[in-house]
C-alpha cells in the first residue's frame, strides 16, 4: 500500500526514521548506478557518529524512558525508604530521581558518487538526521559541509526532517517543513527546493563531473518502493497525530481530511 501523503510521509519521522535513511539511502544509489556507470560508481558511506544530547528526541526516535519519580510516588515507598539516618543526621529524600541520559552511538549513512578511474568523489547525497540538526552535532556537519565544497565536491542535501536546526541559512528561504538543496562545487550557488506537506516529490539534478551532464533522481520512485519494500503502513497509526514538532492549524487539517479519504 502506498503512503498516503504526495510527498513527504511526516508519519515516519519518529521511531522509523533509521530504516527510513538507510532505505531511501540504499535506493538512491540503486536507481542512479545505470544512470551514471561506467564513468561512474555510487557507493554508500557507512559511518558512526555519537549523539551527546538525544534528549529532545526520547519518545520520537528512541524510546520512552522514565524521566522522574515524583515525591508522591516516593511516599508510597516503605517508610525506610523516605528518610535515611547517618552519623550525621537524618537525610532529606530527593524530590525526583532522574535517570542519567547517556550517548547514543548512531549510523549514518550517505551517497558517494567517484568516477572510475581515480576514486575521487564527485558527488555527496546526504540525508540529514537529527543529530545533525543540533549541536554539537549541527556544527559538526556544518565543518563537513565546508570541507567537502572547499574539495570541489558538490553536494546534494534532503533535509526531511521537520524537526532541529538547518544546517544551510538564508534570509530568503521560506519557512517550509522540508527542504531539499544543492550546492554545486565552485559555484558559491546553491538550487533550493522547498516542500510542504502538500507538494509532490520532485525530480533532482545530479551533478557529474564536467563535460557530463547531470542525471536525475527521481525522489519519488525512491520513496514509493522503499515505502512498499518495507510495508511501513503496517506500522503507522494514521489515526494518530505525527511526531513532533507539532502541525500548524492549517497543515492539522489538510492532513486530516487527506487521511479520511483513505
Amino acid at each position: 500500500m502506498p503512503s498516503p501523503f504526495p510527498g513527504m510521509d511526516p508519519y515516519l519521522e519518529g521511531y522509523l526514521w533509521p530504516d527510513v535513511h538507510n532505505a531511501l539511502s540504499a535506493k538512491i544509489r540503486q536507481l542512479l548506478t545505470p544512470l551514471i556507470r561506467p564513468r561512474y560508481t555510487a557507493r554508500l558511506n557507512i559511518y558512526v557518529v555519537e549523539d551527546v544530547s538525544p534528549e529532545g528526541d526520547i519518545g520520537i526516535l528512541y524510546p520512552d524512558v522514565e524521566i522522574m519519580r515524583s515525591q508522591q510516588h516516593a511516599r508510597e515507598q516503605p517508610p525506610g525508604m523516605l528518610r535515611q539516618e547517618t552519623g550525621f543526621g537524618a537525610v532529606t529524600p530527593a524530590a525526583l530521581t532522574i535517570p542519567v541520559i547517556l550517548p547514543i552511538d548512531i549510523q549514518l549513512t550517505s551517497v558517494e558518487i567517484r568516477d572510475t578511474a581515480q576514486n575521487q568523489l564527485i558527488t555527496s547525497i546526504e540525508l540529514l538526521s537529527p543529530v545533525n540538526k543540533r549541536e554539537p552535532g549541527l556544527q559538526q556537519y556544518r565543518l563537513k559541509r565546508q570541507r567537502l565544497y572547499q574539495a570541489g565536491v558538490h553536494l546534494l542535501e534532503l533535509d526531511l526532517l521537520r524537526r532541529g536546526t538547518r544546517p544551510i541559512s538564508h534570509p530568503t528561504l521560506p519557512d517550509v517543513p522540508y527542504l531539499i538543496t544543492l550546492t554545486r562545487a565552485h559555484t558559491g550557488k546553491t538550487n533550493v527546493w522547498p516542500l510542504h506537506l502538500k507538494d509532490a516529490w520532485p525530480n533532482i539534478p545530479v551533478p557529474l563531473r564536467q563535460p557530463d551532464d547531470d542525471v536525475v533522481l527521481h525522489l519519488g520512485s525512491a520513496f514509493s518502493e522503499i515505502y512498499d519494500e518495507a510495508a511501513y503502513d503496517l506500522s503507522l497509526n494514521y489515526q494518530e497525530p505525527p511526531p513532533a514538532p507539532a502541525l500548524s492549524d492549517e497543515d492539522k487539517a489538510w492532513v486530516r481530511a487527506l487521511l479520511d479519504r483513505r
